[in-house]
């Protein structure tokens, strides 16, 4: 838990128009359709190493020589294929991948065709022709959607991918190709230049601080990995541009300075941090250790250099990319004869790192004893500058978790503060009130509140961590804590006990709390007649498979239209909502609802209710129930509140999960109304 303000808003976070954001994305997408393919890039590079190494030490072997046959086709076409597949697939799904692959085999060969003997790799142009032909195909397909007659759908299906296709692998051959073999020219001949001339350690300057925020990926999957490729199916049979990015020694360098030089959180993460990041290959696990400090970019930019300096002097390379950047997996790609340098390089960086580092923490230790720990703060500023969240930073921030041994005052006001003040926040505080019950302690108001509407007369705020910054100015004499999520956060207990401990010596302070209204008002019959009337049998769906994020929205949205209590502009303020703050709650639950702003596009409370027993990917977290949420005023809450307590039980979730009908499903649910 933190009380500290986080650094980073929401509205920064997702800024429309940001240069940063759009880079990020960029590079997301990028490296979502390289990094599922890296597995068959590093099987290349041990079929590589096994068939140099025999030929090395033992000679011509036949064996070995039918196997190297494979290395050629597999970097040429397979791997540029297998990437223009992926690509395919997350635009639309293997329709799309079909088509995309047909479409970079045409570019392939169109490239191979311009330039003769001298084959350039087609990576670039499989990042480019996966996903633009499954796009494509996914407009035609919604062109003709629901015209087509019964009985003639798989035939117009196959035929207009089929001859999609064979346009799309023309237009490679003839029009993609010539443009792409001239970047690669262009792209070859500037490293070349910096190799030459000695300045590729000077990349440093533009890569490490990329990384601290995120935005490394367009530079290592859109530039780095196709020219490292091309390099080490040459003559070299290695690049060292494959460790531009991937030398694990300046993050290393940073962490352990922090481990000797550190105060307060920092310090007592940073071990933990360091082997995840040395040996698991998660390397941001150290940005937030560089954002609260933003001098120690001199230590990895110049660990950075060095490392790169050194692998140029012993002309050292790795053979295929180090994907994730861990020692093992770097050593495991290291050419034969690199090991000296790749291995130099490391220890040299780190040490660089670590002098640097620790020169600039012993500077600031005095003034950094005498300020409160802002190391949670960091962490949720990485997270937002990650655009999505992270179990590790996740990790890292429960690590850092503070709160005050007691508070001055007794507590008897807590607000869970979330955009809307219509869902998530809400399950919070019946969770919290839950547990505060569960001690004895019932003159403690727990309710919830939209940021915006935050009264300014709050003991206890509860944000999640991307918010927090907005919510200290509207309740400034609070003690604000940041939480991952409402649901089942670890911090209540913390919280519970803070409450416990908080202004003993204040006597009047209990009689005053006692008075407080109750956040939810005790039920009647007219109160489980309205909970009835907001879930009912008809929004209750159950599917099998799997589907993403933004379908599930789509038919959260669909099933509240047809229950007339939103508006088709409400798909849009969901979106909206989760690009700010996820709604995701914990326990395989979120809950999809609008902004503030959005509340004129609601006409009814209602909820909706699907299980996705393929799962969702929400943002990073799995998902299994989708609860979409329409309120108006205050009557969704109570149900809202029971739902919460339900989920918030894992043995209930489980027996939720068990049931195989929407019936059942909603007998389940409906208990929440007794």
């Amino acid at each position: 838990m933190s009380t500290s303000p986080a650094e980073t808003t929401a509205a920064d976070q997702k800024q429309p128009g940001s240069f940063r954001v759009g880079v990020q994305k960029f590079g997301s997408f990028l490296s979502g359709m390289v990094m599922p393919v890296i597995p068959a890039l590093i099987a290349w590079g041990i079929i590589t190493a096994v068939v140099v190494n025999i030929h090395e030490f033992y000679g011509p072997w036949t064996p070995a020589d039918a196997l190297g046959e494979t290395i050629g086709p597999m970097i040429h076409y397979l791997l540029p294929v297998l990437i223009s597949v992926q690509g395919g697939m997350m635009i639309y799904q293997m329709r799309g991948a079909v088509v995309g692959a047909v479409a970079t085999f045409g570019t392939i060969v169109g490239s191979d065709w311009l330039l003769g003997d001298e084959a350039i790799h087609m990576f670039i142009g499989a990042m480019i022709m996966g996903p633009l032909s499954a796009w494509i195909m996914k407009k035609l397909d919604s062109l003709w959607e629901g015209k087509i007659k019964a009985g003639f759908e798989m035939l117009v299906n196959m035929f207009s991918a089929g001859i999609l296709a064979f346009i799309m692998a023309v237009v490679g051959f003839f029009v993609l190709a010539p443009p792409i073999n001239w970047l690669m020219e262009v792209l070859g001949n500037a490293v070349r230049f910096l190799v030459e001339s000695g300045l590729l350690p000077l990349t440093s300057l533009l890569i490490e601080p990329a990384k601290v925020f995120f935005l490394n990926n367009a530079i290592n999957h859109g530039v780095l990995t196709p020219l490292g490729s091309n390099e080490a199916a040459g003559e070299a049979g290695k690049s060292i541009l494959f460790l531009l990015e991937a030398n694990p020694g300046p993050g290393l360098g940073v962490l352990l300075a922090f481990t000797i030089f550190g105060v307060g959180a920092a310090k007592a993460t940073a071990p933990g941090a360091a082997l995840i990041h040395f040996v698991g290959g998660i390397h941001e696990v150290y940005f937030p250790y560089v954002l609260m400090k933003p001098a120690l970019l001199l230590a990895v930019v110049a660990g950075g250099a060095t490392g790169v300096t050194t692998n140029l002097i012993f002309d050292a390379g790795l053979r295929a990319p180090a994907a994730p950047g861990s020692i093992i997996a770097v050593v495991i790609q290291t050419a034969s004869d690199s090991y000296v340098g790749v291995i130099l390089s490391v220890i040299l960086s780190c040490s660089v790192s670590f002098a640097i580092a620790s020169v600039i923490l012993l500077a600031s230790r005095k003034r950094d004893l005498e300020s409160s720990d802002q190391f949670s703060a960091a962490v949720a500023k990485t997270e937002a500058a990650k655009g999505k969240k992270s179990a590790h930073l996740s990790n890292l921030a429960a690590g850092a978790a503070n709160v005050p041994a007691a508070a001055a005052q007794r507590i008897s006001t807590i607000y869970f503060a979330c955009d809307a003040g219509m869902g998530s926040s809400a399950m919070g505080a019946s969770v919290l009130r839950k547990k505060l019950a569960s001690v004895g302690i019932e003159d403690v108001h727990v309710t919830n509140k939209a940021i915006a509407a935050l009264p300014g007369d709050a003991d206890l705020v509860i944000t999640q961590q991307t918010l927090t910054d907005r919510a200290r100015p509207k309740e400034p004499g609070a003690i604000h804590v940041s939480v991952d999520n409402f649901m089942n956060a670890p911090e209540y207990d913390e919280v519970v006990e803070l409450v416990k401990t908080s202004g003993q010596d204040d006597a009047s302070a209990g009689t005053e709390a006692a008075q407080a209204t109750p956040a939810i008002a005790p039920e009647d019959e007219g109160a489980v007649a309205t909970k009835t009337a907001v879930l009912t049998k008809e929004r209750i769906r159950i599917h099998s498979g799997a589907v993403t994020q933004d379908q599930a929205l789509a038919e959260a949205n669909e099933i509240l239209f047809s229950a007339g209590a939103v508006s088709e502009d409400y798909l849009q303020a969901m979106r909206d909502r989760e690009a700010t703050v996820s709604t995701f709650m914990g326990n395989e639950l979120a809950i999809p609802h609008g902004t503030n702003e959005s509340k004129g596009a609601i006409k009814a409370s209602a909820l909706s209710v699907v299980r996705y027993d393929g799962g969702v990917d929400w943002s990073g977290d799995q998902v299994t129930f989708v609860i979409g949420i329409a309120g108006v005023g205050d009557e969704h809450l109570q149900i809202l509140s029971k739902i919460a307590e339900l989920f918030a039980d894992e043995a209930k979730v489980a027996e939720l999960k068990a049931v195989s009908t929407e019936a059942e499903l909603y007998e389940l649910l409906n208990t929440v109304n007794s």
